[in-house]
């Protein structure tokens, strides 16, 4: 009780604030997060997902990536937790700059969130690789196999594949926003994933905040560790 008070009092005394967060966001909405015990990477399949998830898979193995993705990746049932409504709450009053996930599930967004930096991509946009015309998670979901374009191009998730570089201006704008924060809130990251865990390494301020269920390499850089489920955290908290 002690931490979501001073928790409550970082986040009053601010209007300054950068969220960066990971699949722990998401999991309390029913998004299978990949590293925990009935994550994906515990299932099993024909290959890894890790594998499945990779450049070099989808370029060599596209219906067998896609059969995958429908059936992992998109998940239309997800809602909205309490931590991405609280973070829409901060944003709109003008104490959130900004949320920088790692999650491709677009859930920040349906909160109302507008500042959404989106270092993996998101499920919600898809694109041919020979017209570049876009489409929506629905029609990926309704397509069979590998989905066509009307011009006969195959069409991609706009995610971030292993073997795949982030998007620079997405990553610029991420370390700009850490880098001016002052106050920045890690939560539901491992912080094991780079480049995005690298990010940490521009905040330079005293009000790092680290919200996760389980330990992360980084819990000793925190200026406040709280362990737990970031929904019922953030549920706790006022927006004044």
């Amino acid at each position: 009780m002690k931490d979501i008070v001073k928790l409550q009092e970082m986040i009053s005394n601010s209007n300054n604030i950068v969220f960066f967060g990971g699949a722990g966001v998401s999991t309390e909405s029913g998004i299978p997060d990949f590293r925990s015990v009935e994550g994906l990477y515990n299932q099993e399949y024909d290959f890894p997902p890790e594998t499945i998830l990779s450049h070099s898979f989808y370029k060599k193995n596209t219906k067998e990536f896609y059969r995958f993705y429908r059936n992992k990746m998109i998940c239309f049932s997800a809602k909205p937790n309490a931590a991405h409504k609280k973070l829409a709450e901060l944003e709109k009053v003008g104490k959130l700059k900004a949320i920088i996930t790692q999650n491709i599930d677009g859930l920040h967004q349906m909160a109302g969130s507008k500042e959404v930096l989106e270092l993996h991509g998101s499920v919600h946009r898809n694109y041919c690789q020979r017209c570049s015309k876009c489409y929506d998670a629905h029609f990926i979901m309704n397509s069979e196999e590998i989905p066509i374009c009307e011009c006969q191009g195959v069409i991609k998730p706009d995610v971030v594949l292993y073997e795949e570089g982030l998007n620079n201006h997405t990553l610029e704008s991420a370390v700009n926003y850490i880098r001016n924060a002052e106050v920045l809130i890690i939560g539901g990251t491992s912080l094991a994933v780079y480049p995005a865990a690298g990010l940490i390494d521009y905040y330079r301020k005293d009000k790092l905040i680290l919200i996760n269920k389980t330990a992360t390499p980084m819990d000793k850089r925190a200026d406040l560790l709280i362990s737990g489920s970031i929904g019922e955290i953030f549920s706790k908290l006022e927006v004044e």
